[in-house]
């Protein structure tokens, strides 16, 4: 029996042959042919040249997603397992291949698919009626090409409405217990496969937490702690079992403050960092890993906060770390007015002859400042007539966040809208420095990780954005 086929439009823009895998309903000419929703049909341009095969929905705007452009005989076991053991070794090249993506959907040919490794434990997103209806095949190439103990579903987004789809989840395969141990970066976290964000946890920031590393130290100079050598009778050499004297060292140097006392504590040198929207806090971790001083982390939601509590104590940081369950828009704008109304009383009381109005009281915020702030807020918009909105977000809580951080140091922040264009998130960013009075030095730009890679041409996949920038005051 021949495969229906669906016959492009002469005029439409020529997406699909320079490689993008959505062709939208309106590009879409006609059906020859019956063709199966979820099922594969082959697409042909206007001349009837072949171009493509994909799976077919006719309720959703993006009708047909490529999975090929070269013929497929049926998205059956075989043809999974080829595509996962290829998701598997550019896993294994780039990112040890353990815990880690395995599957990032369309930039690893499998339209609407997404695979996580938690441990032993695969958790799955089918987020198209294509991976829907085939779910029985691909469940069993993962099995075999993965080898996990247990196959979790977590199918329960609300993309699955646009593509006639019911919320689902579950165990698909084996055993899955709800809380699995991962390792990043030689940091130990749980993950809740069963309530936790989207999969459980986010990959794509690991190695935008590890380039925080040179902002956690070099700041006890600030708190007039410097590097002393001892002296020659603190440094004398000593004897062996043999009598022997050991080899000289080199002279030994410790941190001293002002006052000449030698500084006991070890992270002396470490910077205060103010982590929000903190989920499980993965860069509360990565911040007191790379030796930062004192961390505050934060984020709403009192369960969030509860495991980055446990993944804290988990890795011995419990003692440089303070927590907060607190909306991050106010707790930031809260400690800008406290700030601001400090330097408003301090200018007053330095003015000749002014007297400083005491009556009235402050606030009540603290107006904490510190060396690092980070702020990896979700996703403000999940379309582009959302986007206005999404702006006047991301301004918010940059200008304030700016204005918490010490002179001098470091706005660490990012973006995951996909409609937030990393030219937009720049120029928003640049808006809010001149509204804070500050003047910033980009000092890194990153994206996703490595287990998620980009297809050239398909911007979609380019939904991350993440800057360091060193802040001064104009």
């Amino acid at each position: 029996m021949e495969r229906a086929r669906a016959v492009l439009k002469k005029e439409r823009k020529k997406r699909t042959e320079s490689g993008h895998p959505w062709i939208f309903a309106g590009e879409i000419e006609r059906m020859e042919g019956q063709a199966v929703p979820g099922g594969l049909i082959d697409v042909v341009n206007h001349q009837g040249r072949y171009l493509a095969t994909g799976y077919w929905n006719p309720a959703s705007q993006i009708t047909i997603r490529v999975v090929s452009h070269k013929p497929v005989e049926a998205m059956d076991e075989a043809f999974f397992a080829e595509r996962l053991r290829l998701c598997k070794s550019h896993r294994a090249r780039f990112v040890n291949g353990k815990d880690c993506r395995l599957v990032y959907g369309e930039a690893d040919f499998l339209p609407g698919l997404i695979v996580d490794r938690f441990g032993e434990v695969l958790v799955v997103q089918l987020l198209t009626l294509g991976m829907e209806v085939h779910r029985e095949a691909l469940v069993a190439a993962l099995a075999a090409v993965f080898e996990p103990k247990g196959i979790y579903e977590r199918s329960d987004v609300s993309v699955r409405a646009l593509e006639g789809l019911e919320e689902q989840t579950g165990v698909l395969y084996g055993e899955c217990p709800r809380i699995v141990e991962i390792v990043e970066n030689g940091l130990r976290l749980e993950v809740d496969i069963v309530e936790g964000q989207k999969t459980g946890y986010f990959f794509d920031q690991r190695e935008n937490r590890a380039s925080i590393a040179p902002l956690m130290t070099g700041w006890g100079a600030r708190s007039g702690i410097r590097l002393v050598e001892l002296q020659d009778g603190d440094n004398a050499a000593e004897a062996d079992d043999t009598g022997a004297i050991a080899d000289m060292k080199e002279p030994a140097r410790v941190p001293v403050n002002a006052n000449g006392k030698v500084v006991t504590f070890p992270y002396w040198d470490g910077a205060t960092v103010l982590e929000c929207f903190a989920h499980t806090g993965s860069f509360t971790l990565h911040a007191c890993k790379y030796g930062a001083k004192k961390v505050t982390c934060l984020d709403v939601s009192a369960h969030a906060v509860e495991t980055a509590r446990r993944n804290v104590e988990r890795n011995g940081f419990a003692d440089r770390v303070e927590f907060v369950v607190a909306d991050a828009f106010e707790y930031l704008r809260s400690q800008a007015k406290g700030i601001e109304e400090r330097m408003e009383r301090g200018n007053a009381a330095n003015a000749k002859g002014a007297k400083t109005d005491t009556s009235k009281p402050l606030s009540g915020a603290e107006g904490r400042k510190w060396d690092v702030v980070i702020l990896d807020p979700p996703a403000f918009t999940k379309s582009k007539h959302a986007i206005e909105g999404a702006v006047r977000g991301y301004k918010d809580i940059n200008l304030h966040g700016m204005k918490l951080v010490n002179e001098g140091g470091y706005l660490v922040t990012a973006s995951c809208s996909y409609h937030m264009r990393p030219e937009l998130f720049l120029e928003t960013i640049q808006a809010a420095a001149v509204d804070a009075g500050k003047t910033l030095r980009l000092i890194e730009w990153r994206a996703a990780g490595k287990d998620h890679p980009q297809i050239l041409g398909v911007n979609e996949g380019h939904y991350l954005k993440f800057g360091i920038f060193e802040v001064r005051s104009r």
